[in-house]
């Protein structure tokens, strides 16, 4: 496996295996890995010639400074992991090495066709012009056949899937496919997340609450479904909506910031479970954390 810290040397790589006619998967990170990526990764190795994983804490993301400065970021441990998953290369750059000073103060411009206005869009202005910033200059240098992501971060999926299908209609990412992977839980439920890092024993317990909820309130639907009143209605799904929040705010430590239950395509609200997805972010403690569960596929 080869680290790679610039651009020009990822490129060079990258045409070296296209002209040896080999497919290439990228599976995009900010570090700090566990069986979550690792799951990215094998899937990744296990459809492509070759298999790049970029390990980049992206600045432009964050609208938070101390939030970017706790970032967990352990690049020999995560070289380690991904070169015993058999990845073929780890583009790991500066900030400096991604973006110009101008780039780096000015906000990236997309049309988001509105799917930036809602849940962490409308928590964190700007977050998602950063996320489709980093991810499109790595389409750019790598130019892979496949890009891997996982459903957890299921908005930024919904986003970056917008971006392929507008920018393929002018060729910029040839016949790019994205893969969106499921979540990977802990035994316990809980989703991997590189912040569960930042959790105390006690907190991580406590986190437990969320997923937990999510799960029974696939029953807490059936029930309202079955209501011959509420029946698969918006009242339905509000009751629900409600239902998950209040159980979640019941839990010492724990304190929602949203949970909304939206259309898996256009992200906003639905009056129906059917192709519905809910999705929550929590605060544990000062830790963030998000989560969703679909309703139906």
């Amino acid at each position: 496996m080869q680290i790679i810290s610039t651009k020009k040397e990822l490129q060079a790589a990258v045409a070296a295996c296209k002209n040896a006619g080999k497919t290439i998967g990228l599976v995009p990170t900010m570090g700090a890995l566990h069986a979550g990526h690792a799951s990215l990764v094998k899937r990744a190795v296990a459809e492509n010639d070759v298999c790049v994983v970029s390990v980049f804490v992206n600045p432009t993301q964050f609208n938070n400074k101390e939030d970017l400065a706790k970032y967990p970021r352990n690049i020999q441990r995560d070289a380690e992991l991904l070169s015993n998953l058999g990845a073929h290369f780890v583009f790991a750059p500066t900030p400096e090495e991604m973006y110009s000073a101008e780039e780096m103060n000015t906000t990236f411009q997309f049309d988001f066709a509105g799917l930036d206005q809602v849940m962490e869009g409308k928590m964190r202005p700007g977050h998602f012009n950063g996320v489709v910033q980093v991810v499109s200059r790595l389409f750019y240098l790598v130019q892979p056949d496949k890009a891997y992501f996982g459903e957890k971060d299921f908005q930024q999926l919904a986003i970056i899937r917008h971006m392929v299908e507008r920018s393929s209609m002018a060729g910029t990412f040839g016949d790019l496919k994205i893969i969106g992977c499921p979540i990977v839980r802990e035994e316990s439920g809980l989703a991997l997340s590189s912040r569960n890092e930042r959790l105390s024993a006690e907190e991580k317990e406590t986190a437990l609450a969320i997923s937990k909820t999510l799960f029974e309130s696939l029953e807490w639907a059936k029930e309202a479904t079955a209501d011959g009143v509420l029946n698969n209605s918006a009242e339905a799904v509000k009751k629900v909506q409600q239902r998950v929040i209040d159980t979640i705010n019941a839990v010492e430590g724990l304190e929602v910031e949203y949970y909304e239950i939206v259309d898996q395509t256009t992200l906003l609200p639905t009056d129906t479970f059917n192709h519905a997805i809910g999705c929550v972010t929590v605060y544990c403690g000062p830790v963030r954390l998000i989560d969703n569960i679909k309703y139906t596929n």
